[in-house]
């Protein structure tokens, strides 16, 4: 009686594992062809960033501190009255000077930054031109602002697509089949390229008059960027 059981068990295991065979089979699916398809296009590099700073050296720390600061706050306050020029203060440092034999404090070093960002490139140089009879200039760099990244991201976007489209039409049609079906779709876009800097500062061909800054000239270009379309479509025969 045991073993009949038994057989009868496993008979029905094995008709259950036959029964599941039909239904792999639906899951499989033929005609399938991964595609890439990209768009581009020049970006402006529409925002312009500079960076100013002062330094200075003290036996008296606190009185260092106080120089730093006296000089930045006459910076914020004239960078402040440009409208078109986002502030941002950067990192300030203070350290201690050694003595190289005794390897005792013999002084302090401090150092404050201060950001600028604009689209206005034009008030921007000239802003940056009268900070530089106070502060020095670290670097100049140019890079895509947010909101035209959004725009060309966007634009890229509906090219991809359209050309992933186009791409998946005649893969259909070299194959014969009468129209296809998009599986899968991933978009990225391939990255922004970093910040162009340029850390020599070139100066208009005109020679300024005595009292007044020069202004640095300026030369943003272009930056080339890409959105990629990866993806799978089913052919239909």
């Amino acid at each position: 009686m045991f073993t009949v059981q038994r057989t009868a068990a496993l008979l029905t295991l094995s008709l259950g594992a036959l029964a599941s065979l039909p239904a792999l089979a639906e899951g499989v699916n033929y005609n399938q062809i991964s595609l890439r398809a990209e768009a581009s296009q020049e970006v402006p590099r529409d925002l312009m960033i500079v960076s100013l700073y002062t330094e200075g050296q003290n036996t008296d720390s606190a009185k260092l501190a106080a120089e730093i600061t006296t000089a930045m706050n006459k910076a914020i306050g004239q960078a402040k009255q440009v409208k078109a020029v986002t502030l941002r203060q950067g990192n300030r440092n203070s350290y201690p000077v050694y003595d190289n034999k005794t390897q005792k404090i013999t002084g302090w070093r401090e150092r404050a930054e201060l950001r600028l960002e604009s689209t206005d490139f034009a008030a921007l140089s000239k802003l940056t031109g009268e900070l530089m009879q106070t502060l020095k200039i670290g670097n100049m760099q140019f890079t895509v602002a947010n909101a035209t990244r959004k725009t060309s991201e966007d634009a890229l976007l509906k090219d991809a697509v359209n050309a992933f489209k186009a791409r998946a039409q005649l893969a259909t049609e070299a194959l014969g089949g009468k129209g296809y079906k998009i599986v899968n779709l991933n978009l990225n876009t391939n990255g922004y390229p970093q910040p162009y800097m340029r850390s020599e500062m070139m100066m208009k061909a005109a020679a300024p008059a005595m009292d007044s800054a020069p202004t640095p000239e300026v030369e943003a270009g272009t930056s080339e960027v890409s959105m990629s379309a990866d993806g799978v479509i089913e052919v239909q025969m």
